[in-house]
C-alpha cells in the first residue's frame, strides 16, 4: 500500500478546532470507529488545557457510540446534521442553551446542500473502507450514505480501512452521484433491482493523507422481539395492502416498500412476509435489517435497495459466508438516490414510517416530544411521504402506560402535513385518510385509531370547536398535553 499507516491518534492530530468533517455511516453500518475516539480524547485534552475545540460533523444519519457519543461527550461538536440517535448527542441538542447546533434534514438534501456549498468548505472525510486501491479506488462497507460526496469535497481524507469487512463487499454498491443543476439528468431506475453507477468511489488518491487500520464489528444492536401491539400493528398494515391488492388499488405485481427502522417497522416488514395474500414484493428503502435477510432467504422479498445494511453481526457474516447470492439481491447506493423522490414518484414506492404522534386532521410529528424536545429526528421519512404512492404512518395508540394518546387534537410538532399522510395504523385499526375532509379525517382517526380510553375526550374535543372547515380550536387544542406536562397523565385532560 502506498498511503501512510498511521494510528487514530496520529489522524487525530492533524484534525483542527473548527473543522468541517464529513464522516461515513448510516445508522451504526459503515460509520467510523476509530478515529472519531481518538478525535474526543484530542478535545479532553485540549479542553482541560483551557483551548477550544469543536468541529463541525456531518454524516449521512445517525452513527454508533464510537463517533457520535464519544464526540458528544467530549463536548467536541458544534455542528451536527442530520439525523441523530444518541443519548448524549440528543441531551446537547436539547439542552438550553444548545450546547451543540443540531440541524435536522431530510436525508435525500444533505448530499445535494453539501454540493451547493450551503454547508460550506469540508476540510476533511473520514470513511471506513473494506479496500482502497492505489490509485484511489475506495469499496466502502456496509453503508453508502453521503460518503462519496464528502470524499469528492473535502480537501484531505482518512480511511478507516477495517479488516473486519470482507472484500466480498465488491458488487454490493452502486454508486452514482447526481450532477448540479442545470446539468442534472434524470435519475435512470425504473425498478429496486436497477443498477446505474459503479462498485466503489474513485478520488484522487493525493487526497489521502493517511489509512488507519482497524478490525471492528458495526455497533448495530438486536431490536426487541415483537409485542402484542407491534405484531398487530404489523398485521393490521399487511391486511390492509392485501385488502388494497385484491380490489385492484395496488396492482397485481405489488409496489415496492419503504420501511422505517425500528421495533414497528420489523414487524410490519414479518407481517407482510407472512401474509399468504402478498406476493413477493422488493423494497426501496433506506435501511436493511435482519428481517429484511430473512425474508430474501425465504423468497419473499426479491430485490432490496437501500443506502445501509444495518444488520446485527451475526447477520453480516451470514451474509460474507454467501456472497453471491446476496449480491444477487441487495444493492447500497447514496442516500439521495436511495430516497430520492424522484425515483420513488416513478416507481411506486409504498412508505410505512413510524409516527410520534397523529393529530384529528392527519398531520404528524415523528421527532419531537411535547413540542420541543428532539427524539432523532426527521430522517427519511419525509423524503418518501410526500411522493410515496401510498403514504402511511404506524404508533401505538397510546404511550407510558396510557397516560399519553398518540391521537391527540393537535400535534406539539408538524414534520408531515394532512396533505402528505394517506394512512395511519395503530393497533386498534386502520384510518384511510385519503381524499376526506378535515371533519371525515377525525372522526375515522377517533373511530379506527384511537385508544377506548381517549375516544369519549377526544369526541369531546371536537363538539367544542367552532364552526370552521378544519375542526381546531386554539384555545383547546394542546390540552391533553398540558394535563400531561402538569399531571403526567392526558387522562386528566377536560375539554
Amino acid at each position: 500500500m502506498k498511503y501512510k499507516v498511521m494510528t487514530a491518534e496520529e489522524a487525530a492530530s492533524l484534525i483542527q478546532n473548527g473543522q468541517r468533517i464529513a464522516f461515513s455511516g448510516f445508522t451504526p453500518a459503515g460509520a467510523t470507529k476509530s478515529v472519531p475516539k481518538a478525535i474526543a480524547a484530542k478535545a479532553e485534552k485540549e479542553h482541560a488545557a483551557g483551548r477550544p475545540f469543536k468541529i463541525d460533523v456531518v454524516t449521512g444519519a445517525s452513527t454508533g457510540d464510537s463517533c457520535d457519543g464519544v464526540l458528544a461527550r467530549a463536548n467536541a461538536i458544534n455542528f451536527r446534521a442530520p439525523y441523530q440517535s444518541n443519548a448524549d448527542l440528543r441531551a446537547g441538542a436539547n439542552s438550553n442553551p444548545n450546547s451543540l447546533n443540531y440541524a435536522d434534514l431530510h436525508l435525500s438534501m444533505v448530499a445535494q446542500y453539501m454540493n451547493y456549498g450551503f454547508m460550506g468548505k469540508f476540510d476533511w472525510a473520514i470513511v471506513e473502507a473494506a479496500d482502497v486501491s492505489d490509485d484511489g479506488e475506495i469499496l466502502l462497507s456496509t453503508s453508502v450514505g453521503i460518503a462519496p460526496t464528502g470524499l469528492r469535497l473535502a480537501e484531505k481524507v482518512i480511511i478507516e480501512l477495517n479488516e473486519y469487512h470482507s472484500k466480498e463487499l465488491r458488487g454490493f454498491h452502486d454508486i452514482y452521484e447526481c450532477e448540479n443543476p442545470p446539468y442534472r439528468k434524470p435519475i435512470n431506475i425504473l425498478g429496486a433491482g436497477d443498477r446505474i453507477g459503479t462498485e466503489t468511489v474513485k478520488i484522487d488518491p493525493k487526497k489521502i493523507v493517511g489509512i488507519v487500520m482497524t478490525n471492528m464489528a458495526d455497533e448495530v444492536k438486536p431490536f426487541k422481539p415483537t409485542d402484542p401491539v407491534t405484531q398487530k400493528i404489523g398485521e393490521n398494515v399487511a391486511d390492509f395492502l392485501a385488502a388494497e391488492l385484491k380490489c385492484g388499488r395496488i396492482p397485481k405485481e405489488f409496489l415496492p416498500i419503504q420501511s422505517g427502522v425500528g421495533n414497528i417497522a420489523n414487524a410490519v416488514l414479518g407481517a407482510l412476509g407472512s401474509n399468504p395474500e402478498v406476493p413477493q414484493f422488493s423494497m426501496y428503502s433506506e435501511v436493511l435489517q435482519d428481517s429484511v435477510v430473512n425474508l430474501i432467504e425465504e423468497g419473499h422479498i426479491k430485490y432490496a435497495s437501500a443506502t445501509s445494511l444495518t444488520v446485527t453481526p451475526e447477520k453480516i457474516q451470514e451474509i460474507y459466508s454467501n456472497p453471491k447470492f446476496f449480491r444477487e439481491h441487495i444493492v447500497l447506493r447514496p442516500e439521495e438516490i436511495s430516497n430520492s423522490p424522484e425515483v420513488a414518484r416513478r416507481i411506486g414506492v409504498i412508505s410505512i414510517n413510524t409516527a410520534i404522534e397523529v393529530d384529528l386532521m392527519g398531520d404528524v410529528n415523528s421527532s419531537h416530544i411535547m413540542g420541543k424536545n428532539l427524539m432523532n429526528g426527521i430522517g427519511g421519512s419525509g423524503d418518501f411521504t410526500r411522493a410515496a404512492y401510498i403514504s402511511i404512518y404506524t404508533c401505538p395508540s397510546v404511550a407510558k402506560s396510557g397516560a399519553i394518546s398518540a391521537i391527540v387534537p393537535l400535534v406539539s410538532h408538524c414534520d408531515h402535513t394532512e396533505h402528505s399522510v394517506d394512512i395511519v395504523v395503530t393497533e386498534q385499526g386502520v384510518a384511510d385518510l385519503r381524499c376526506k375532509s378535515p371533519m371525515q379525517r377525525a372522526e375515522i382517526l377517533i373511530e379506527k385509531c384511537a385508544h377506548p380510553d381517549y375516544k369519549d375526550m377526544l369526541r369531546s374535543y371536537l363538539k367544542s370547536v367552532p364552526c370552521g372547515h378544519t375542526p381546531q380550536t386554539l384555545a383547546k387544542a394542546f390540552v391533553m398535553h398540558e394535563a400531561f406536562l402538569a399531571y403526567k397523565d392526558m387522562r386528566k385532560a377536560a375539554f
